[in-house]
Parts: structure tokens; C-alpha cells; sequence
């Protein structure tokens, strides 16, 4: 049978919309970038204990005492490991993406409820919603809207609607047909029906899909920080990209504060707003107080609950935490304030030079006074990013090889600003307790012991195609090994377990790396020299940021670093431990004098 070009066609509707639609979508990424800018000044204006306060009152107001104290307590834990600002972004994605989900979901259930036509149009088009992987809502979302918030968003909302529509179309529909028919006999209108009726009966089941839209717009936002959106989902991605356990852990326990928060929060008000839950709840708190737990059970009445809450609300904007910090920049040097204000945005992968390198440069952009700001993608995101203008420059680009596809897909829209580290190679690397393997030759016969595989990285890496397509065959150890395809940090994560259990790994890996100075690794020489050259690290600007910023585009013509100052630069940033990057670059530019003035000198012409 022949191929079906599907995955053309579905390139060539995307090109056709990127083209005509483009002011539509402008359009609607700057109405959700200020819904998402309201909401996230809202909630992440007071401070931290303030804010925790405010929603513990809405949680004692709604569920009780027990749940209040619990709400704050995880809260607090919230921002005891430094997340609150992270969790407060997510917490405004969920409500953007869920408040428009609902918007659009629960009148397409009720038209699906109401018309067995419009349910059978509606219904095939739900399925592809719920079932197409979640990743995949992220590819035309950053075609479309960019990246940053507005495709997570977007994304969000595809994933997470579904669900609202079939629950309220199921909730219309099991409403008694002869209340329905009595409202008809009586002369009732079709849309008092509806008010009346249909809907107060259907809101339990209502109000559970609005729970569950919530829970999986929570579950989208944390994917979302793929394609750069703000929140738990960066910090997450950024642990797993870099096989960081602690901040991983810190930042799934904040995302599990958040949805067991959300979760509670949004069962109480079904049990609100429902008549059936209020004469459910009055049971349950009548019964509470004849066994004697009335104090646990006790939740102020609506006035006071949001007494409580306007008051907290009131002591955060008396007290000035919407206005900033206010406190003064940095003194900046007399002739130094080239940049006058000037924004740059700086690309970045979860590599360690790349955030060595993208850090460095803000703070050395900063010091010439630019508003320098790091943005931290998938690569691929990332280069597409720079392609369309979101970020102006990028400084880890490897050249020849291993983003040649990124460079062949979208290089019309670079200005290569030259190579500032040249000293790469690429490699297969095993543990040196493995004795007699100092070569790709030496792993002839020896198959069995390394399990028959070599663990690589992302598929789509210019290393793992030369591997395959070259060195494997070239010496011979295409049929005895497998190349296994995973991701950088599940890489990372099988060679620390095998590592400590001792045992024969073999792994896809390059130099510069900080599992060289991690693990004894021995790096498999190649005498027949198939892996070529190595790569070089070149920084990129997109060409109109190239033409905007010519003094970056200049300096970094001239930027360089030796392995020496790059491996002090990522140990002083490991050394400054989680979230303390820009406290371990300034350190290390501390005990470095004068290497700021040699990236970014100033003289004639602002160079």
C-alpha cells in the first residue's frame, strides 16, 4: 500500500494558517497574555504568607478548619523550598486555561445535550482532543503563538475541554425526561427549561467535570514548560533535562500541594452551588456535632469567610507588595550604560555550558545596562524560537553536527556570531572498571556484557544519527549492539544506576560534560576517526536582533572561553547549588577580575 502523506498535509494546513491567520492569532495572544498578566499579579503580588493566608481563609470558608490549616501548611512548604513564585504561575495558567476551557465547554455540552446531531458531530472531534498525545497540542501551539505562555495555554485548553463537554452533556441528559416533559406541559420555555430544570439538577455532574478540567489543565501546565511557560512545569523539566533529584522532587511536591488544593477547593464549591450537596453537607456537619468534632466541622458563614478573605486582601495592598521591591539596580560604571534600557533575551537549553554561558552574558549584558533575561527551552523549541524572533540570541549552538538539522530547517533566519568554545567531541563512554575497552574497536565481542545495547540520547540528535548511520557499521558493531534512542536525561539516569551497581554500561555522550569530573569514565577513543572532527559551540542571533543589537552581535564576535574557565564557571554554579545560578556566575566573575570588560569592553562606538 502505498505511504499516505499525512503528516504533509497536516504541514502544508499549518503553513496555510501560519500565512493567513497570522493576525488572528496575534490577536488572540495578546488578550491570554493579559488575562495571564492579570491573574499572575493577583497572585503573586502579596507576599508569600500573605497570599498562603488568603487561600487557607477560602479553604476554611468552603471546607472547614482542618482543611484550612492543611492548605496553609502545604503552602507554606510551597515556598519553604523556594517554588512559591514558580507555583503561583502555574496556579495562573491553570485558572486562564480552565476559566476558557469551561467558557467553551459547557455550552457545546449543553447544544450536544440538547441536538443528537450536534452530539455526533461534537463526539469525534472530542476523541482526537482527549486521546492525541498531549505533546503533540505543543508543535502547531508554538507555530502559531510563539512560545512562552500564550501555546501552553492554548494547549492547555485543547487537552483540558474535552472532558468539561461530555460531563455536561451527560449531566443534561440524565436528567429525569418527565420533569423535563411536566416543564413542557406547563408551557415552559425551552431556555427557562433549561435554567430551571435541566441545569440545577445536572450541576453535580457539572461541577465534576469542572474538577477534572482543572486537574488536567494542571497536569498540561507542567508539560508546558517545555515550550518555555513559566512555573512548576520549568522547574521540572529543567530537573529532569539536567537528572536533578532534588529540585525535581521539590518541584513535584509543589505541583502536588497544588492539585490537592485545587482538587478540594473546587469539590466544595459542586457541594455550594449544588442543592442536593448543601442538604449533603448539613447532614455530614449535623452528624459531626452530635460525636463531638463541631469545631473541626465548623465553617464560617459566606459573610464572614469573605470577610476574612477581603481583610487578608486588604492588609496585602495596604501594605504596598503589589508595587515590587523597589529597591535601586546595580551602580553601573560612568560611560558603561550602553544599553540604555535596551531588552535582550538570551536562549537556553538544560546543558550545563549552556547555562554557564547564557548566564554570563546576562550578567555582562546587565553590566553595560541592557535588561538581559534567560529563557530556558527544549532545544528544538529553542531554535525555532530564534527563528521567529522570541529570543535574539543563542549561545550553544553545536556546529557542524550536532543541530545541523536545526541550522539546515531555519538558517536563512541566523547571523552565526562565531565559535566561542572549539575544543568538543563526541563519544561512546563506559565506566573504567570496565577493563580492556579503551576504543569503539574494543567493544567488538563484548556485546553480551554491555546487555546488546548502547544507551543514547533524543533521536533527532546529530550524534545519534552519525552513531548509527556511521560508527556502529564502521566498526562492525551494527549487528552486535543496539542503539537505544531515549532523552538526554534518562541517559544520564540509566549510566548513575548502573554506575552505582557496577555494572557495564555503554552510553552516548560528548565533551565538555560533568559526568566526566561525576563518574570515572573512560571515553572510547576512535582510531578510524568516523566520528569526524567534533563540533564547535557558535553563538546565534536571529538577523533582525543581529541588525537591533549590534554591540551583542560584536562582542560576541570576539567572545571565546578555554575548558579551564568553562569547567570553573559550571562548578562554581553547582557549587551555588538549586535556583542560585546568577549567585554562582557573579562569583565566579568575582574571582575572574576584568573578565567582564574583556567580553563586553567599552570604547569607540559603545565596542
Amino acid at each position: 500500500m502505498p505511504r499516505i502523506p499525512l503528516g504533509n498535509w497536516a504541514e502544508d494546513a499549518v503553513s496555510w494558517l501560519t500565512r493567513h491567520l497570522s493576525w488572528l492569532f496575534d490577536a488572540v495572544s495578546s488578550v491570554v497574555n493579559h488575562l495571564y498578566d492579570g491573574v499572575e499579579w493577583v497572585l503573586g503580588g502579596p507576599s508569600p504568607l500573605l497570599m498562603a493566608g488568603i487561600l487557607a481563609a477560602l479553604a476554611f470558608w468552603l471546607r472547614g478548619l482542618p482543611t484550612g490549616v492543611l492548605a496553609f501548611a502545604g503552602f507554606a512548604l510551597v515556598d519553604g523550598v523556594a517554588q512559591w513564585d514558580q507555583a503561583m504561575q502555574s496556579l495562573s495558567l491553570v485558572v486562564v486555561s480552565a476559566a476558557v476551557a469551561l467558557l467553551l465547554a459547557v455550552p457545546l455540552g449543553v447544544w450536544a445535550a440538547r441536538s443528537r446531531v450536534a452530539s455526533a458531530l461534537v463526539r469525534p472531534v472530542l476523541d482526537v482532543m482527549q486521546t492525541l498525545p498531549a505533546f503533540v497540542y505543543l508543535i502547531p501551539a508554538i507555530i502559531f503563538f510563539s512560545l512562552g505562555t500564550v501555546p501552553a495555554v492554548i494547549a492547555t485548553i485543547v487537552f483540558a475541554m474535552p472532558v468539561g463537554v461530555r460531563m455536561t452533556e451527560l449531566g443534561i441528559r440524565q436528567v429525569d425526561p418527565e420533569l423535563v416533559e411536566a416543564a413542557d406541559a406547563f408551557g415552559t420555555a425551552p431556555a427557562r427549561t433549561l435554567l430551571r430544570v435541566q441545569l440545577p439538577l445536572a450541576l453535580p455532574t457539572i461541577m465534576a467535570g469542572v474538577n477534572q478540567v482543572i486537574m488536567l489543565a494542571l497536569s498540561m501546565v507542567v508539560i508546558g514548560g517545555m515550550v518555555g511557560a513559566e512555573g512548576l512545569g520549568s522547574t521540572v523539566f529543567g530537573a529532569i533535562s539536567q537528572v536533578d533529584i532534588g529540585l525535581g522532587f521539590e518541584g513535584g511536591v509543589s505541583v502536588v500541594v497544588l492539585a490537592v488544593y485545587l482538587d478540594r477547593i473546587t469539590g466544595a464549591m459542586g457541594e455550594q452551588v449544588s442543592a442536593l450537596g448543601r442538604r449533603a453537607a448539613a447532614r455530614a456537619r449535623t452528624r459531626g456535632r452530635l460525636r463531638g468534632f463541631a469545631v473541626l466541622r465548623y465553617r464560617p458563614r459566606p459573610a464572614v469567610g469573605l470577610s476574612c478573605v477581603v481583610a487578608l486582601a486588604l492588609v496585602a495592598a495596604g501594605t504596598g507588595v503589589f508595587g515590587g521591591d523597589g529597591q535601586p539596580g546595580a551602580p553601573m560604571a560612568a560611560g558603561s550604560d550602553i544599553g540604555k534600557g535596551r531588552t535582550v533575551t538570551i536562549g537556553s537549553f538544560n546543558w550545563d555550558e549552556s547555562i554557564a554561558s547564557a548566564n554570563l552574558w546576562k550578567a555582562a549584558l546587565d553590566a553595560r545596562g541592557f535588561k538581559a533575561a534567560v529563557k530556558t527551552y527544549d532545544p528544538g523549541a529553542a531554535f525555532t524560537g530564534l527563528a521567529r524572533g522570541d529570543i535574539d540570541v543563542l549561545t550553544d549552538a553545536w556546529l557542524p553536527t550536532t543541530h545541523a538539522a536545526y541550522l539546515k530547517q531555519y538558517g536563512k533566519d541566523y547571523t552565526d556570531l562565531g565559535k566561542w568554545y572549539e575544543r568538543t567531541s563526541l563519544e561512546v563512554a563506559v565506566p573504567s572498571y570496565v577493563k580492556g575497552v579503551t576504543t569503539m574497536a574494543d567493544l567488538k565481542g563484548r556485546s553480551k556484557e554491555f546487555g546488546g545495547r548502547i544507551v543514547g540520547i533524543e533521536p533527532g540528535a546529530g550524534e545519534m544519527g552519525l552513531l548509527k548511520d556511521k560508527v556502529l557499521p564502521g566498526y562492525g558493531l551494527d549487528k552486535d549492539y543496539r542503539l537505544v534512542s531515549s532523552s538526554t536525561s534518562g541517559m544520564l539516569a540509566e549510566l548513575a544506576r548502573d554506575y552505582a551497581a557496577r555494572k557495564p554500561v555503554a552510553v552516548v555522550l560528548w565533551s565538555p560534560h560533568w559526568a566526566y569530573s561525576t563518574y570515572h569514565l573512560t571515553k572510547l577513543s576512535d582510531p578510524k576517526s568516523l566520528w569526524g572532527p567534533g563540533d564547535s559551540i557558535h553563538d546565534l542571533a536571529n538577523k533582525a536582533s543581529a541588525a537591533r543589537l549590534p554591540e551583542v552581535s560584536g562582542w560576541m564576535r570576539g567572545f571565546h572561553m578555554t575548558e579551564p574557565q568553562l569547567g570553573s564557571l559550571e562548578a562554581a554554579i553547582q557549587a551555588a547549588g538549586q535556583g542560585n545560578t546568577a549567585r554562582g556566575v557573579q562569583q565566579w566573575v568575582a574571582a575572574h577580575p576584568g573578565v567582564l570588560d574583556t567580553m563586553a569592553p567599552v570604547g569607540a562606538g559603545g565596542r
